[in-house]
């Protein structure tokens, strides 16, 4: 088998395991997929201005998220769906992530329940909170408490889903639906269908408990029919009932992020949920500068990160850790909890010899003086001219 040596190898890895309908539901994007494309871009564009004749002989990629130690600013971050990757995805992902010592994010949409995934940790668990409903988000939060979750996050960029065409044309959803076509396409990937038939279809556990009348609350979730109405002035319900970190993931104005935190969070997450919402929307990487320095909060980010190299540059433009999505699944997808582990291992290893080609011994050290800020004119679509020492 050839050697796989960067995330992009695993991405590889991952579509010739998974037939085109799952392939397509970690890949796919908004609309014409411009934004999942800038996501990418933007990093790409953003430049390193190394310094030279600094001792880097003895390097750290540590840093501390809340007090605690996390051995590089990585978190996996809570995405949906995750046993249709791999029999039992989440708990793969929150060993690999114990084992590795970074948090672990678990979705509401997961496909193992808040309690077993407690039960699987050995590091820091953060609850990721989609509000459908009022009644029934009271109920999660409670659970996620009582399991021990240190961190809650609430997300709120789905108020609507966003327009996947790759999952509309192929008729993805759950439960999934058979035709030909998905047959014939489960043949060519035995792999993947011998472990479904082994492990049976995933479902949605946090929700597997509930009464037959709360089926609909299933269907309003998997369609993304979050609660359109929750606003402002309900984030202090959170707020209220939750006694631990509080962080407000899917903000991408500097303004937002700032109400944010008067109104109690202890943190933000910027993002355009990998492009999956809002198709044409900025890069959140774009404005984490500008919103870094605006607050006395961490600041996350999250959306386009394939590199150790993007990962610098996060950090060095201010956020406090990077949230990884696809990058983990394509792990995830092609060797469950080891490939999940190699990933991370490789961006580790891509994260220290970024820093040592920049001249900074530790990831704790990085600010925007290491980025090239000079001329007038933009890079890609990244103004350059913005990236002033912090």
């Amino acid at each position: 088998m050839k050697k796989l040596v960067n995330v992009a190898d695993f991405r590889a890895s991952a579509k010739a395991r998974l037939p085109r309908m799952v392939f397509d539901y970690l890949e796919g994007g908004a609309e014409d997929e411009i934004g999942l494309r800038h996501n990418q871009d933007a990093y790409r564009a953003i430049k390193f201005q190394p310094r030279r004749l600094v001792d880097f002989s003895a390097r750290s990629t540590q840093v501390n998220l809340f007090g605690k130690p996390a051995s590089a600013p990585l978190v996996i971050a809570p995405t949906g769906l995750n046993g249709i990757f791999w029999p039992h995805g989440d708990l793969a992902l929150v060993r690999a992530a114990g084992n590795f010592g970074i948090p672990f994010a678990l979705s509401t949409a997961s496909t193992s329940s808040i309690e077993d995934v407690a039960k699987a940790a050995s590091g820091e668990i953060w609850f990721q909170l989609y509000v459908v409903h009022r009644k029934l988000a009271e109920r999660l939060v409670k659970r996620a408490l009582s399991a021990g979750y240190t961190t809650l996050i609430l997300t709120t960029d789905v108020g609507v889903n966003g327009k996947r065409e790759r999952d509309i044309r192929n008729g993805f959803g759950m439960p999934m639906t058979y035709s030909p076509s998905t047959i014939l396409d489960g043949v060519l990937h035995p792999r993947w269908s011998l472990d479904l038939l082994k492990n049976g279809m995933p479902q949605l556990a946090n929700f597997a408990s509930l009464d037959v009348q709360d089926t609909e609350l299933q269907a309003a979730l998997m369609s993304r029919q979050m609660d359109a109405s929750f606003a402002w002035e309900d984030l202090q319900w959170l707020r209220d009932s939750w006694p631990h970190t509080l962080l407000i993931k899917g903000i991408s104005r500097v303004d937002d992020a700032r109400r944010c935190i008067e109104l109690g969070a202890d943190g933000v997450i910027l993002s355009n949920h990998g492009g999956r919402q809002l198709d044409s929307a900025i890069a959140p990487v774009e404005v984490l500068q500008e919103t870094a320095k605006s607050l006395s909060a961490p600041v996350f980010v999250d959306s386009g990160i394939r590199r150790g190299s993007d990962v610098v540059k996060a950090v060095a433009l201010g956020a406090s850790a990077v949230l990884l999505g696809r990058a983990t699944l394509y792990g995830l997808a092609s060797g469950g909890q080891a490939g999940v582990e190699a990933v991370l291992s490789i961006l580790k290893g891509e994260i220290d010899t970024t820093l040592a080609q920049l001249g900074c011994p530790s990831a704790s050290q990085l600010n925007a003086d290491f980025l090239w800020r000079g001329g007038d004119g933009k890079v890609g679509e990244v103004n350059a001219a913005r990236f002033v020492p912090a």
